[in-house]
């Protein structure tokens, strides 16, 4: 007969007998996970993090760009970058396969890179915002952009990574396509919690730390961090692996967390004291106040689509140190997402990995699904005449694509233009002989073919602002032009105009985008003068940036 422990002692001899044998179960517990200590502690000395394959396509100084290994057959045509934080190592967003936000982008098509900042040397303390923001991050956005061949790349900055995020976005909007921000502090007017308080002006001033020791220890980071909360940090966390030591999972686990933890690294001297005082302090981001480089970086010219995705319990930087920003940004497109986490379980949670990360990953892709200024092109193309328009934005230079254009009895024509819509609409209309008008308006771009046939128009929707804005001032463009004869243009005579006409140039449009070595050659004269001709059809056209 057996004694249920759990039921109420019936008299003193009892309660005794209750007293000693759950003394012993206590006991014999302890006695069974203390027999597992040393395996589990071997199991937190070999565990990995980082583990999805990369490799290192740009350096700079101490700065690593990482491009990681796809896992899907087709990849998103922009790719994302990933700003992480100055502070602690970046592989939080690679922790362990299931714990991964890396993973979780390339798994759902995305091209992904990551900036990797390393540790700053001695000599990198006078590093500021102006080389994070301005050299740095700039200029891995360009690699992103020359490898993929897009003008603008995707972009998620977590924690301090998002606020340079913001400010390299403020600065060169026409870069960033989508801007995602995670956990990332941008409004301190007593809204940032326990950080804004601690970082007060009336009691801290970060230029004499930076005095004292040049750059910030990454001890003195994590030790604040620590007392934010000490108990959860200190005791109750190490209570409750005991509790769990036969959990190998959960040991594991809990090893990469302190691994990450405690693996501190300093942070440069004045890019530190900058951040403190300008935006913890001062407020001059969230106040549209803020100059870096000697440049406003003025976030109402922020217009791309925005994602926040905050914790609600977020104690190092709360949702009122972010959401407010919504209303400072010049963007229209803003989507929040407020997660029942806090500030290292929206990147590490199994909930947030099974429930958040799918769908920030899919509201890249919405973003990143947009058509280029060649899909208006083609689709109208397509739909007037059943033609297929291909590009390849790796021939030619940074500033041109290839474009082929072909039907189902084999291809038409191709050549290599520059990446605009003059030049594309010139390209397409000589070789499909045909006239094409665009029209811009609230459903979309309107494009108008006309063939002998008659006029087929097809309006492509879903445009980005970039795209939608080159479009607008290709029309404008294009109005100007067609006030104007070629006679018009200085140097170019009834002769010369004739022969230009005969050779299908029969626009001053037409002959500002033209090369001038077919110019010289169809007006029978040298290149400087074609060269001559070409400039200032450019100019009159307003198209100054035209390379001759």
């Amino acid at each position: 007969m057996t004694t249920d422990d759990r039921r109420e002692p019936t008299s003193p001899a009892d309660l005794a007998l209750t007293v000693q044998r759950r003394a012993s179960d206590v006991a014999t517990d302890a006695a069974r996970r203390t027999s597992l200590l040393p395996d589990r502690l071997a199991d937190t000395v070999d565990v990995e993090v980082g583990q999805t394959p990369a490799e290192v396509v740009y350096t700079e100084n101490k700065l690593e760009l990482l491009h990681y290994e796809p896992l899907t057959a087709h990849q998103s045509r922009v790719p994302i970058l990933v700003v992480y934080a100055l502070i602690n190592r970046p592989y939080i967003l690679d922790l362990q396969p299931d714990r991964s936000i890396v993973r979780r982008f390339l798994e759902a098509g995305h091209d992904v890179y990551l900036i990797d900042w390393h540790e700053p040397s001695p000599l990198d303390r006078r590093l500021g915002l102006a080389d994070y923001v301005c050299r740095y991050i700039d200029n891995c956005v360009d690699v992103l952009r020359e490898r993929s061949g897009r003008d603008a790349v995707n972009v998620l900055g977590y924690c301090m990574g998002g606020t340079l995020s913001v400010i390299y976005t403020a600065l060169w909007p026409e870069k960033v396509n989508a801007l995602g921000l995670l956990a990332t502090g941008l409004c301190f007017e007593d809204t940032g919690g326990i950080l804004e308080q601690w970082g007060d002006e009336d009691h801290f001033d970060p230029w004499a730390l930076v005095d004292a020791y040049g750059n910030v220890p990454g001890e003195f980071l994590t030790v604040g961090f620590d007392v934010m909360d000490p108990v959860a940090n200190n005791l109750t966390k190490y209570v409750g692996l005991a509790d769990r030591l036969e959990n190998e999972d959960f040991v594991r686990n809990f090893a990469r967390m302190e691994r990450w933890l405690s693996d501190s690294v300093d942070l440069a001297g004045t890019v530190y004291a900058e951040f403190v005082e300008e935006i913890y302090q001062r407020n001059r981001l969230c106040r549209n106040e803020l100059t870096v480089d000697g440049r406003h970086v003025d976030v109402t010219a922020i217009d791309v689509p925005l994602l926040q995705i905050v914790g609600q319990r977020d104690h190092l930087v709360p949702p009122t140190a972010s959401i407010p920003f919504n209303d400072v940004v010049g963007s229209d497109d803003v989507t929040t997402i407020s997660y029942p986490s806090g500030h290292v379980g929206l990147a590490m949670s199994n909930r947030a990995h099974r429930d958040l990360w799918p769908e920030v990953a899919e509201w890249f892709l919405e973003q990143s699904d947009r058509p280029t200024l060649a899909d208006v092109f083609g689709e109208g193309v397509e739909e007037a005449l059943g033609v297929d328009v291909e590009t390849d934005v790796t021939v030619g230079d940074v500033d041109e694509m290839a474009v082929g254009l072909g039907d189902d009895r084999g291809e038409i024509a191709r050549a290599v233009v520059e990446r605009d819509a003059a030049a594309l609409k010139s390209f397409l209309e000589d070789a499909l002989d045909v006239q094409i008008r665009l029209d811009s308006g609230p459903a979309g771009i309107a494009v108008a073919v006309e063939t002998d046939d008659g006029v087929v128009t097809t309006t492509i929707g879903n445009v980005g602002e970039a795209i939608r804005t080159e479009v607008e001032e290709s029309i404008a463009r294009t109005d100007v032009a067609a006030a104007y004869d070629l006679e018009e243009l200085e140097g170019i005579g009834n002769t010369y105009a004739g022969r230009l006409r005969d050779a299908g140039i029969e626009s001053v449009a037409q002959l500002a985008v033209a090369d001038p070595a077919d110019v010289a050659a169809a007006a029978e004269t040298g290149k400087q003068l074609a060269r001559n001709w070409v400039e200032r059809a450019r100019t009159l056209v307003g198209d100054v940036e035209h390379g001759g």
